[in-house]
Formats: C-alpha cells, sequence, structure tokens
C-alpha cells in the first residue's frame, strides 16, 4: 500500500512537471512569434540584436519596446490573473461555472469609462484605467458587503447578478447619450482588447497581481474547505463568513485591475480551472489554482497572438477569440451537467 501511495504522488508530480515544462514552452514560442509578428515584421537576428545588442533602427525599437513587449507583458500578467480568480471563485461558490462576472467589477469599471467617454469630463486619459480600476472596486465591494451580510455563497451570487445587470443597465443607457465616435471608442473596451496597450497599463495591474494572485494560491487549504460546505468547515475551524469575504474581495481588486486596463476579457477565468481539472482529475484546490495561473496566461498570449494574426494586417479584438473559444465550451459543459447551471 505504501509503495502503490508513492508511485500514485509520483506519477502525478511527473504530471505536473509535464504540464508546467509544455505550458512554459508554449509561452516562450508564442512569445518569440508575438514579438517577430506585425508591421514591421522582424527576423529572429534582428530581434536579437535589439534585445540583447542594443540594435536595430529607431522605429523598430520604439514597436518592440513600447508596443509588443507591453502588450505580451500584459497579456501573461491578466490570463494569470484571470485564471487564478475564476479558480477562487467556483472553489468559493461551489459552482464550476461560477466566473468574475458574478462580482459585478466588469461592469463597475465598464460604466465609469462610459461615462469618462461619452460625457466630456476633460480628464487625461491616463487616469482612465485607475479611474476605471476605482470603479471596479466600489462595484465587487458592494457585491462582498452586502452578500456578506446575507449569509453564504448563494446569496454572494445573487448580488452579484442583481448588480452586474443595473450596472450594464447603466451602461448602455449612457452609451446611447453618446455619438458614433464614442460608441467606436468604448467598443474595444467592452469586448476587451490588449491592443495599444503600455507599460502604463501594466503598472496598473501589476501590483494587483504580485499581491492577489500569490494569496490566492495560498488559499487552497481554505478554498478545500469552502468546497466541503460551511456546516462542515466550520466544524474544522474555518471562519467561513471572513475568509469567504477576504477571497471575495481579493478576487474583486484583481479582476478589476485587469478589467480596468483590458476590458472584461471573457472565458479564461470560466474555462482554465475546468481545463486544469480534467487534465490532473482532481478537484484540489491546492493544485487547481496555482497550475491555472500558468495555464491562463498561456491561453490568453495565444488568443492575442491568434487575434493578430489570422486576418492580419486586420486584427480583430482578443476578446471576440476567446468568445468564439468560450462559448462552444460552455455548452460542453452544460451538456456534461445535464443542462444544470
Amino acid at each position: 500500500m505504501i509503495h502503490h501511495r508513492s508511485s500514485a504522488g509520483t506519477g502525478v508530480r511527473r504530471r505536473i512537471v509535464g504540464w508546467v515544462s509544455g505550458c512554459v514552452a508554449w509561452i516562450l514560442l508564442c512569445g518569440v512569434a508575438f514579438l517577430l509578428f506585425g508591421t514591421p515584421q522582424l527576423a529572429p537576428a534582428e530581434l536579437w540584436e535589439m534585445v540583447f545588442e542594443g540594435g536595430g533602427e529607431r522605429v523598430e525599437r520604439i514597436v518592440l519596446f513600447q508596443l509588443r513587449l507591453p502588450r505580451l507583458a500584459l497579456g501573461l500578467l491578466s490570463g494569470t490573473m484571470l485564471a487564478v480568480v475564476g479558480a477562487t471563485l467556483q472553489a468559493v461558490f461551489r459552482n464550476d461555472l461560477a466566473g468574475p462576472e458574478l462580482l459585478g467589477v466588469s461592469s463597475g469599471a465598464t460604466l465609469v469609462v462610459a461615462v469618462l467617454v461619452v460625457f466630456p469630463i476633460g480628464l487625461p486619459w491616463v487616469l482612465f484605467p485607475w479611474l476605471a480600476l476605482a470603479g471596479g472596486l466600489v462595484a465587487g465591494g458592494t457585491v462582498v458587503a452586502v452578500g456578506s451580510r446575507s449569509g453564504g455563497g448563494r446569496s454572494l451570487l445573487l448580488s452579484g447578478v442583481a448588480l452586474s445587470a443595473l450596472l450594464n443597465g447603466a451602461v448602455i443607457g449612457v452609451i446611447s447619450m453618446g455619438t458614433q465616435n464614442d460608441v467606436g471608442a468604448l467598443y474595444l473596451f467592452t469586448v476587451g482588447s490588449l491592443a495599444a496597450r503600455r507599460w502604463e497599463h501594466v503598472l496598473v495591474a501589476l501590483p494587483w497581481g504580485l499581491v492577489g494572485v500569490p494569496l490566492l494560491c495560498l488559499s487552497g487549504r481554505s478554498l478545500n474547505l469552502l468546497q466541503l460546505g460551511d456546516e462542515v468547515a466550520s466544524g474544522m475551524g474555518l471562519s467561513t463568513r471572513t475568509v469567504r469575504s477576504l477571497l471575495m474581495f481579493t478576487s474583486a481588486g484583481v479582476v478589476a485591475a485587469v478589467v480596468a486596463v483590458a476590458g472584461p476579457i471573457s472565458w479564461i477565468a470560466l474555462l482554465t480551472p475546468h481545463l486544469v481539472r480534467r487534465v490532473f482529475n482532481t478537484t484540489d484546490s491546492r493544485m487547481v489554482v496555482p497550475l491555472s495561473a500558468l495555464t491562463g496566461s498561456a491561453l490568453l498570449v495565444s488568443a492575442d497572438l491568434l487575434a493578430r494574426a489570422a486576418f492580419a494586417p486586420l486584427e480583430l479584438p482578443v476578446g471576440l477569440w476567446t468568445n468564439v473559444i468560450g462559448s462552444p465550451a460552455l455548452l460542453f459543459l452544460i451538456r456534461r451537467r445535464g443542462g444544470k447551471i
């Protein structure tokens, strides 16, 4: 028996090492392709010269270091943050179809951006991501505060759905007051896009990723207890209301930071934990959450590379590609659950 358990543990470790190695290799491959592809298109030798030897033409250096590199960095960071939050929320709600949309964060950030674009307030564009972040945090904090006072995960779920519906209605109302140019400016944000992102956008999301992602990855034991139900978790010494509120507030902050700079990119948070659970045949959050972090970054960078390359020189928002992949996947998940959500 001891030998059997040891062999099983070794097999799991090998699969984890293989999965992590594969994800890292895929990210490196996509990253190099991401930096080479576009206008101007770079040769591998030119990329090496610019990165490691300081060479290259001025225009090419600007494109590489001020456009492509920050976009790649933001894609990696956003994919990691969304996937970790998705795995966390699915454990907190004990619902494998739960996602960041239930927090109201995306709607809150979108409403702020819509108001700033449609109404001539006169604020500089550099402040938009920070104000969107504030709007997302207020919305997410409201959901957590109201839901926590009412009890368990179901109250949080209903609070998020109600507030999201209210804020989405407000977004439509604000957009209807704008011009055609306003609608065009809001389109990329509401769909979700990494285009034209700079290092300042990365710096908005980076602190939340550096703090929030490790905290959620280290919360595996608490998430495992929450999945057993509040009564069992409380009987094992877990303060369910406090822990759930802390996890939700952290998740809201992480998602708000992503939405503020990239818009509400769909499906990465929902599908990544499913992929990890299916590959490793486990619901243990101590494995699912950290592995989702790496997998999510690989998925989002892949989708953004596809968004740039599929119809070049025309570029579609990455949010459209994640929707194209995610919608059929959701139908498949619902079918596996017998039509139950």
